[in-house]
């Protein structure tokens, strides 16, 4: 029941986070990024409870983790389900428009709050 109880607040805390950062930087959002934003975090959690290196090694492992989640949704719902949800093709070093350097980076910096935002949950929630 533990288990349970934490994926399921790292879900709505991602959800919620995130779809606020979407929306104060594109100005909108869509209900699957919640959900993104929620598996995001639950990976973010997890790469700081399991790795022992420097913070900055595990924002490496979150951005890649974070940029793989975004490819892999991005190519269900943008390039199969056809919902033009996201573009990066005008961006340079992208792969098929859905993860592009620029935001694998950005992914990168907002890892350091996430994972203090995880040692806050973790320590407040779940010890």
């Amino acid at each position: 029941m533990q288990a349970y109880k934490k994926v399921m607040t790292l879900l709505a805390v991602g959800a919620a986070l995130y779809s606020a950062i979407e929306i104060l930087w594109r100005g909108f959002t869509h209900w699957t990024m919640a959900l993104t934003g929620g598996l995001c975090l639950c990976g973010i959690y997890y790469t700081n409870e399991k790795l022992t290196c420097k913070s900055s090694t595990k924002c490496v492992f979150c951005s890649l983790f974070i940029t793989v989640v975004e490819f892999t949704a991005g190519v269900i719902l943008n390039l199969k389900l056809h919902m033009r949800i996201w573009d990066y093709s005008r961006l340079p070093f992208n792969l098929l428009g859905q993860i592009c350097l620029l935001y694998s980076f950005f992914w990168f910096l907002l890892s350091f709050p996430a994972l203090r935002l995880c040692n806050y949950i973790k320590e407040n929630f779940f010890s």
